[in-house]
C-alpha cells in the first residue's frame, strides 16, 4: 500500500488538499494518507498528525516561530522513523514548507509541491531551495511552469483550483431585492481587507473615495464587505462618520458581491482574481506602513501587484498603491468604470482572458492523476 503525507498550514491549503484527496481516492482508493491539516482533510478520512489551526500567522511573532521550529522537528522525526511515506505533498504555506523540505529531502522519499509559494512575486532566491529539495512542482499559474523549468525544476501546470471552487454568479435582481437595494442605481462594493492594519490604513481612504464618487454621480449605492475575522468595533466607528453614504455592511457574502457589483474597490489579494473570474470591473488599492512597503520594494521580483494583471501580463486593472492611494484618485478611476461604457466593456473583455489562461483542467483532478502515477 502506497503512503502519502500532506502538509498544509492554513484553511485554504486544507481546502485545496481535501479536494485533491477526494480525486486521488477515486483513482487509488487503497492509498494511505496522513496529514498536517484541518477539518476539510479530516472529513475526507485523512488521519491528522496534528491540526494546523494555530500555525497561520501574519507578522513577526517569536512564539509562533518557535512553535513552527518544534513542529517541523516533530514532523521530520515522524516521517523518518515511523510513517516512512512514499511521497510528501507540500501544499502552499511556503515559509514553513520550504524550510521543512531542506530537512526531509535527505530521507529519500519523493517531495511534491502543490500550489507553490509565489516566489515570482518576491524573494526569488528561494528558487534554489525548490531546485535542491523538491522533485516536482504542480503549479496553478502557467507562467510558473516556465519559471521553474528555466532553472531545471520538473514542473507541470495543472490549472487553478479556484476555477472549480468558485460559486456561479448570483442573480443580481434577486440579490438587490433580498438586500433592499435600489435596482436603478449602480452598485459599488468595497473590500477593505481582512487584516486589522488593512482596515486601519485603507477603510477611511475607501470611504472618502465613496463620498467623492457620490458627489459626482448620485446614482450610486455602496456595500461594504466585512471579513468574518474583522470585529464590528473595528468597522463601525469609522462608518459612523459616513452616515450620509448609507453604506450597508454584509458579512460572508464575498462571492455574491463580487459577481453582482457594477464596480469594486479592492484591497490587493486573491479577491482580485476571484473578481476577475466573474468579469467584474475593479480597481486595486493598497497602503501599508512605510517600513513594510520599503521592505517589499527590496524583495519584490515584479512590478505589478494584482493577479489579473500578472497573469495576463497587461495593465487591465488600475493599481493604486501606497502614496497614490488617495481618495480622489480612487474615485476618478471608479467613476471612469461606471460612466464610460467603452472603457468598462474593454476592461470586462480583458478580464475574460484571465479565465482562459488558467483553464487547462480541473486542478485537483489533474494533480491527483500526476501524484497517483508517480507515487
Amino acid at each position: 500500500m502506497k503512503k502519502l503525507f500532506i502538509i498544509t498550514g492554513e484553511y485554504s491549503g486544507d481546502k485545496h488538499a481535501s479536494n485533491l484527496v477526494k480525486e486521488l481516492k477515486k483513482i487509488n482508493p487503497d492509498i494511505e494518507i496522513e496529514a498536517v491539516g484541518g477539518e476539510n482533510l479530516k472529513n475526507e478520512g485523512v488521519k491528522l498528525f496534528c491540526n494546523h489551526s494555530k500555525m497561520s500567522v501574519v507578522g513577526f511573532n517569536f512564539k509562533i516561530i518557535f512553535n513552527h521550529i518544534l513542529l517541523g522537528r516533530k514532523i521530520a522525526k515522524y516521517l523518518k522513523n515511523t510513517y516512512k511515506p512514499d511521497m510528501v505533498l507540500l501544499v502552499d504555506y511556503g515559509g514553513f514548507n520550504l524550510n521543512l523540505s531542506k530537512v526531509i529531502s535527505k530521507y529519500g522519499f519523493k517531495i511534491y509541491y502543490y500550489i507553490p509559494p509565489q516566489i515570482w512575486a518576491s524573494r526569488k532566491w528561494r528558487l534554489n531551495t525548490v531546485k535542491k529539495n523538491i522533485n516536482k512542482v504542480l503549479t496553478i499559474f502557467p507562467f510558473e511552469k516556465e519559471m521553474y523549468e528555466k532553472i531545471g525544476v520538473d514542473a507541470e501546470f495543472v490549472g487553478h483550483p479556484l476555477l472549480e471552487q468558485l460559486p456561479p454568479k448570483t442573480d443580481k435582481n434577486t440579490f438587490l431585492e433580498e438586500n433592499n437595494l435600489d435596482k436603478s442605481k449602480k452598485l459599488i462594493s468595497i473590500f477593505p481587507g481582512s487584516r486589522t492594519f488593512e482596515i486601519n490604513n485603507l477603510l477611511s481612504v475607501f470611504l472618502d473615495a465613496a463620498r467623492i464618487i457620490k458627489s459626482k454621480n448620485p446614482n450610486v449605492q455602496f456595500l461594504l464587505c466585512q471579513a468574518p475575522n474583522i470585529k464590528d468595533e473595528l468597522i463601525l466607528p469609522q462608518l459612523s462618520k459616513y452616515q450620509d453614504l448609507e453604506i450597508k455592511v454584509l458579512k460572508n457574502k464575498n462571492y455574491e458581491l463580487l459577481s453582482v457589483s457594477d464596480a469594486l474597490i479592492l484591497a490587493s489579494g486573491t479577491v482580485a482574481l476571484e473578481a476577475a473570474l466573474y468579469d467584474t470591473p475593479m480597481i486595486i488599492s493598497y497602503r501599508g506602513p512605510w517600513l513594510l512597503y520599503f521592505i517589499y520594494l527590496l524583495v519584490r521580483s515584479i512590478k505589478r501587484v494584482s493577479l489579473p494583471n500578472i497573469i495576463t501580463n497587461k495593465d487591465i486593472i488600475p493599481e493604486i498603491i501606497q502614496k497614490n492611494a488617495k481618495p480622489h484618485i480612487i474615485a476618478n478611476e471608479i467613476l471612469k468604470i461606471i460612466n464610460d461604457e467603452t472603457y468598462r466593456n474593454e476592461m470586462i473583455k480583458s478580464l475574460s482572458e484571465v479565465k482562459e489562461k488558467l483553464t487547462v483542467s480541473q486542478a485537483a483532478g489533474k494533480a491527483a492523476e500526476i501524484i497517483s502515477s508517480n507515487i
